[in-house]
């Protein structure tokens, strides 16, 4: 029992001791700042100017990518905020399909870090605000022509700081044009070629890579929306990390999508959109008109068919049950429902307006116990000679002339457009943009016409930043703050919330242990010193009592403790007695000893 009682107190005492650990640890946790997470909520001010070593020798650090003017068409890292200021145009607009006082874009763009700092010379474009319109542009060094060999290549860097529900955050290549002269009237009714970047509302999750086709005939332009990719993109919405979006449409029509160097779709311009580019050379004639004659019943009522005479359409599905009796103890008499006893009529109760006032319905309470109430009707059952309404077996149909469908005629509007690629050249890129979230950070926005240049462009900032993010990922404090979508303090009170009563358990778990293990222990010390304990008492009372029997009846046998005066019995009727209770005393002394034997016994062990 011993051992027994040292594993429970051991067990409990571990068990809170593992617990109070969790808690501390959860609780630093949470208060965590600077010196503990450079990932945490808010602003840190951490600022990482020296390399960091990792992997042996390597070392990263971040330097604003240099840009070569002569390879990109657009290029902006966010780091220099003076040039950057000056490059981009706030939009002044206004809606026209909304109301006046939230048709204006007036959302707030700044440039700054990112709320988890990793290197403080590291900046971008942040949508600050939410429910709201916001929309600035910038022009590009130079058009993109769509006449070259060249691929057009777009990439940038989202993070949701604060994740997304409903918004997007895509980008907008601005057709050349008049219309996209002065970038302070840009609005969603803007010219733009191309439309690009991830969206989503609730469920609903959307990479858009949508492109205006101009027809070549009637000069008509049409939206063509790219077929939705095979895998849904949840964790950039979500996972609060910078990601690498980029497009590539090349001369041949055909394109990729790729987040983070991984192709998530890709196809041709001339057969994955929707509408396809080219119309169908032929068209239904709307002139054609289905003849009144024509049969398109492939099966028929047999018209040979006839109703048997006992078949009855007007037998009930159901008929009261016969052999069906009412039980005893119902109550015909009784209603089901009955007026309200306890209820009053409302003081405020107008007759002329609310007419003559009745109490509610309630339960009969006479009926509780009775089978029933009110008029007793037989259960339905079956009806065995039901058929329902009768109805001719279906046939083949002998003139069946098949589905009818109008003539073709050759299409008025077909065109063939081979060459899709060659879209309206661009002149400068917009981001229009409304969100139920705030903080969205843009980054590291390029557009080229070569995918190495891209390629290079995302090893110098954004591959740097992933693999620094990445390697601080790997501990496990950042894998369970990732995991805890960095609130900590939420999930903190939640282990404190679940930890009061496992705590209140094993400390009564404890106490318990204490309090028996001090029992049983003064309970060996009582053996050892043979003391009377708490158990005995009883046992020794009765001890003393039938000592004391035994005392009485020995002076009453013995003649010489006997008092002559009160002693008037003869010698002869004194032995007599003196047989009778020696007779009736020997089992009882033998029982006594017997009991004090095994007492003594029981104490020595």
């Amino acid at each position: 029992m011993a051992w027994k009682m040292g594993g429970n107190r051991a067990a409990a005492l571990a068990l809170l001791f593992a617990s109070s650990l969790l808690l501390l640890s959860a609780a630093n946790g949470a208060d965590l700042d600077t010196e503990s997470d450079d990932f945490e909520d808010g602003y840190v001010e951490d600022v990482q100017e020296e390399p960091v070593a990792i992997d042996g020798d390597e070392k990263l650090a971040y330097e604003s990518p240099v840009i070569d003017a002569k390879k990109f068409h657009f290029a902006d890292h966010f780091d220099d905020v003076e040039a950057s200021r000056k490059r981009w145009v706030l939009s002044q607009a206004k809606k026209d399909d909304i109301a006046e006082e939230i048709s204006k874009y007036d959302g707030i763009w700044n440039w700054e870090s990112p709320q988890r700092i990793v290197w403080a010379n590291d900046l971008g474009l942040v949508l600050k605000s939410k429910a709201k319109h916001a929309a600035i542009a910038a022009p590009l060094r130079q058009p993109f022509e769509f006449k070259s060999d060249k691929p057009l290549v777009v990439q940038y860097e989202v993070t949701l700081q604060e994740g997304q529900e409903c918004g997007g955050s895509y980008l907008k290549l601005l057709s050349a044009g008049k219309d996209t002269e002065q970038l302070k009237a840009f609005n969603d009714k803007t010219p733009y070629t191309i439309m690009f970047g991830p969206d989503k509302c609730g469920n609903d999750v959307k990479m858009h890579f949508i492109f205006r086709h101009v027809n070549p005939i009637n000069g008509t332009i049409t939206e063509k929306h790219c077929n939705k990719p095979k895998n849904r993109l949840e964790e950039p919405f979500k996972d609060k990390l910078p990601h690498l979006y980029q497009l590539v449409v090349r001369p041949d029509n055909s394109f990729e999508i790729r987040v983070d160097h991984k192709i998530i779709n890709e196809g041709s311009l001339l057969t994955d959109f929707k509408p396809p580019v080219n119309p169908p050379a032929e068209i239904d004639d709307p002139n054609d008109h289905k003849p009144e004659s024509w049969d398109e019943r492939e099966k028929i009522p047999d018209p040979t068919a006839h109703k048997p005479e006992d078949w009855d359409e007007d037998a009930p599905p159901q008929l009261p049950d016969t052999d069906a009796v009412m039980p005893n103890g119902w109550l015909e008499d009784e209603p089901d429902m009955i007026f309200d006893p306890t209820a009053t009529k409302p003081e405020d109760w107008d007759a002329e307006i609310d007419g003559e006032w009745e109490a509610p319905l309630v339960d009969n309470p006479v009926c509780e116990k009775a089978p029933g109430c009110g008029k007793w009707k037989a259960p339905l059952i079956p009806n065995p000679n039901y058929k329902g309404k009768w109805r001719a077996p279906m046939i083949e149909n002998p003139n069946y002339q098949g589905k009818w469908a109008p003539r073709k005629i050759a299409n008025p509007d077909f065109f063939e457009d081979l060459k899709p690629f060659q879209m309206t050249p661009i002149s400068a890129v917009g981001l229009e943009l409304w969100s139920m979230s705030s903080d969205i950070l843009f980054d590291n926005l390029i557009i080229t016409d070569d995918v190495e240049v891209a390629r290079d462009f995302a090893a110098n900032s954004f591959d740097i930043k992933r693999r620094y993010i990445d390697r601080e990922s790997k501990t496990f404090w950042h894998r369970l703050m990732r995991r805890m979508n960095y609130k900590p303090g939420w999930w903190a009170l939640y282990f404190v919330y679940l930890l009061i009563p496992a705590s209140c358990y094993v400390f009564y778990l404890y106490r318990r242990a204490k309090e028996d293990s001090a029992a049983k222990k003064a309970a060996a010390e009582a053996k050892k010193s043979d003391d009377p304990q708490p158990d005995d008492e009883p046992e020794a009372e009765e001890e003393e009592s039938d000592e004391r029997a035994a005392g009485d009846t020995s002076k009453e046998s013995t003649p010489l403790s006997a008092s002559p005066k009160k002693n008037q019995k003869s010698d002869l009727d004194d032995n007599e007695e003196d047989s009778k209770a020696a007779e009736n005393r020997e089992p009882a002394q033998t029982e006594e000893s017997n009991t004090k034997t095994r007492k003594r016994q029981a104490r020595k062990e």
